[in-house]
């Protein structure tokens, strides 16, 4: 009954308040029109003809991957919505929270306007307590996605707004939140237009083996009622299963009218769960200001704890030396026909296959990701790369402080999330002058996080706190270098290999920009052995083989994405798995080289390819396996060993096909059998059998949900 009353108050536009400080939903009740009307930012505008949308919502969401990303649909759109606060808000502060829009949005709330915001990468935060009404109240955004849009104060164009990489779904694409709080209130970690920090929670004095940690919270606090306060500052640590940790206090402080203060508390907590790869461990910590023993504000902060260090040419987690590897993923993230704008569990869907593909880091491609995939990726445990803006050469003047600007907020946005724990400066060197800079934005804002900063190259800084090459294998005995895109090379899923339907040749496609793009337009079974080839040059200069080692590398992309490409299709198909996210060959051949955290600690095996061939049929079997020899046996029949490549790699010439069971054994250098894998030959078609992918929660009928 209560769920039914909530979706109720929100389809009459009437916000539910929510116990103390907690953020409102915002999402549901818009209406959109594409064009551009010059009156409907007036609260009596009748949008009654505008199409009703559930934020997020690209107003251009049909294009993905329908169309080229050069050929993204841009213009000009419009979102309203009506709303009534929920009794008892009367005396607060009211904030929005857009995470963020798509390229450029004006806001106007009540007809006035509000904010302006031009980045299309990052949050925005507006403080409307003084436009907004007791009754009725119409917010109104206009947005731009113009591809050369130029930022109104200096005049220039967003590099990181590129029809390379960054597919252009337009309008406001994020979530949106309304924050109701008492005058007195810790600020939102939204710099751009409030020019406020929020909250910052971290750890120190790590004892991993006593699991044992300092937990230390600190919250920027203002005062805008008329006369000083004196407040208690109280932290209050809650485990994922909702049970209490410890709670403990800083002292008391008085605040000015107008003032804005910094306050903290720490205190050491015991039989802590260390955040890790593929262990998203979470806490809640509740930060209240407590005036005359009663709480006025509170912020919840879900957050993990973790121990890292970048030195010695090696990335250690919890006192665990782990290699890198994962996936250069486009920001976008997008699916077919939906775009980004997906629900919260899409996000874990898909992020959590990169984690069970083997893959421990996700190094996301020239823009920050949106907060929804931020906080995926801390639930899933996949370590983070997170970029600010850039484009794929360093700038000077205005365009370099454009990416000044983003860097600052995304560290502030972005710096409770575990997951991160590399920020990066740019998709390609930079001078030493500005890594210093963006590192000393690092160390003002989130000094204690334990995140490396560094960028793409930057094997001769001497301030960059980690690189790495985009296709070459770098040692080091310093700082750790990482390769950004190891390989590049494209397969589509349908293309099997040349002797199963369609039949396509290997490499068969157009040229691209003149040359040969036959390594854009490789079928599944050479795209998986070249990554096998590819990650070998990394795995032989792994942690532990020398004083110089190499840290590993990220294969470019994990999904099928709709950005540049090089091959026949309209869109990148160098994913491991489809747009879909329906796997490839290529997923399964990382889950063999990737199962542990420097070298292989599970032994597993994968024969790519499938059964299902046609009588006479003599072809080559490849088998990816960590074990030392692999024996193939078909129907029961020994076939031999396979000839061994690349570590990995276990090739069987002229296997004659026949009907029925392809089995492969593993064995260790002793004989042991150490794993196994087998495929079938499926019988003749009968049906075609759809399975659904269903949220944990089931099917919701709240606007956004998918199946």
């Amino acid at each position: 009954m209560r769920v039914i009353t909530i979706l109720s108050l929100a389809l009459l536009g009437i916000l539910p308040l929510h116990a103390e400080s907690a953020p409102l939903n915002f999402n549901s009740g818009w209406r959109l029109h594409v064009g551009d009307e010059k009156q409907a930012l007036e609260p009596a505008f009748d949008d009654s003809s505008w199409k009703a949308v559930t934020l997020p919502h690209a107003w251009n969401e049909d294009d993905a991957f329908s169309k080229d990303i050069k050929d993204h649909s841009t213009g000009i759109a419009w979102y309203r919505k009506t709303f009534t606060l929920p009794a008892g808000s009367e005396g607060k502060k009211v904030f929005l929270e857009f995470e963020g829009v798509r390229q450029a949005a004006d806001f106007y709330l009540n007809g006035k306007h509000v904010g302006l915001h031009e980045n299309g990468v990052m949050a925005i935060g507006l403080d409307v307590t003084a436009a907004v009404n007791p009754g009725e109240n119409t917010i109104a955004v206009r947005t731009d996605n113009d591809w050369n849009y130029r930022e109104k104060s200096r005049k220039q164009r967003y590099q990181w707004a590129d029809k390379n990489f960054n597919a252009n779904y337009g309008g406001v694409p994020k979530n949106v939140r309304l924050h109701l709080r008492d005058p007195i209130y810790q600020t939102l970690p939204l710099f751009s237009n409030l020019g406020t920090t929020g909250t910052y929670i971290h750890a120190k004095d790590h004892d991993i083996k006593k699991r044992t940690a300092t937990i230390h919270a600190e919250s920027e606090v203002r005062n805008e009622h008329p006369q000083s306060k004196t407040f208690g500052y109280e932290v209050s640590i809650t485990d994922m299963d909702g049970k209490p940790v410890k709670t403990f206090r800083g002292p008391s402080t008085t605040i000015a009218p107008g003032q804005t203060t910094t306050v903290s508390a720490e205190s050491g907590v015991g039989d802590l769960h260390f955040w890790s790869w593929g262990y998203g461990y979470l806490y809640t910590v509740t930060t209240r200001l407590v005036v005359d023993g009663k709480v006025i504000d509170s912020v919840d902060t879900r957050t993990g704890f973790r121990k890292t260090s970048f030195n010695k040419g090696m990335v250690t987690l919890n006192d665990r030396v782990i290699q890198m590897h994962g996936y250069a993923q486009r920001t976008s993230n997008e699916w077919p026909a939906i775009g980004m704008s997906v629900p919260p569990w899409v996000s874990d869907f898909s992020n959590r296959l990169l984690v069970e593909s083997g893959g421990n880091l996700v190094r996301w491609m020239h823009i920050t990701p949106w907060k929804q995939d931020v906080e995926s990726c801390d639930r899933v445990g996949l370590i983070q790369a997170m970029p600010a803006g850039d484009a794929e050469k360093d700038v000077t003047g205005s365009r370099w402080d454009q990416r000044l600007d983003v860097m600052r907020d995304a560290i502030i946005y972005n710096r409770n999330n575990p997951s991160i724990l590399f920020y990066e400066g740019g998709n390609a060197p930079i001078s030493e002058e500005h890594m210093a800079e963006l590192k000393a934005i690092r160390d003002r804002y989130d000094p204690h996080g334990g995140r490396a900063i560094g960028s793409r190259n930057m094997q001769g800084s001497r301030i960059a706190e980690y690189g790495g090459e985009m296709l070459y294998i770098n040692k080091s005995a310093r700082i750790p270098f990482w390769a950004m895109e190891y390989s590049r090379d494209e397969g589509l899923r349908k293309f099997w290999d040349e002797l199963s339907p369609p039949f396509h040749k290997d490499g068969d496609g157009p040229d691209h920009g003149g040359q040969s793009a036959a390594i854009y337009n490789r079928n599944q079974d050479t795209h998986a052995i070249e990554n096998v080839v590819r990650w070998h040059d990394y795995w032989l200069e792994r942690p532990g083989t020398g004083t110089r080692v190499n840290s590993g590398g990220v294969n470019i992309i994990f999904s099928d994405s709709n950005t540049h490409h090089r091959g026949s299709e309209n869109y990148r198909r160098s994913g491991e798995v489809d747009a879909m996210r329906i796997p490839k060959d290529g997923f399964y051949t990382h889950q063999v080289m990737w199962d542990g955290w420097v070298d292989v600690e599970n032994p597993r095996a994968h024969i790519i390819g499938h059964w299902n061939y046609q009588p006479g049929v003599i072809k080559p079997v490849t088998v990816v396996s960590s074990a030392d020899r692999v024996e193939l046996f078909l129907n029961g029949k020994s076939l031999g060993n396979g000839k061994q490549s690349s570590r990995f790699l276990f090739t069987f010439d002229n296997i004659a096909w026949q009907p029925g069971t392809l089995r492969a054994v593993g064995h260790d250098k002793s004989g042991k059998q150490t794993c196994t894998a087998e495929i079938q030959t499926a019988g003749p078609p009968v049906a075609l059998r759809l399975n659904t992918t269903l949220s944990p929660l089931g099917l919701r009928a709240d606007g956004t949900d998918l199946a």
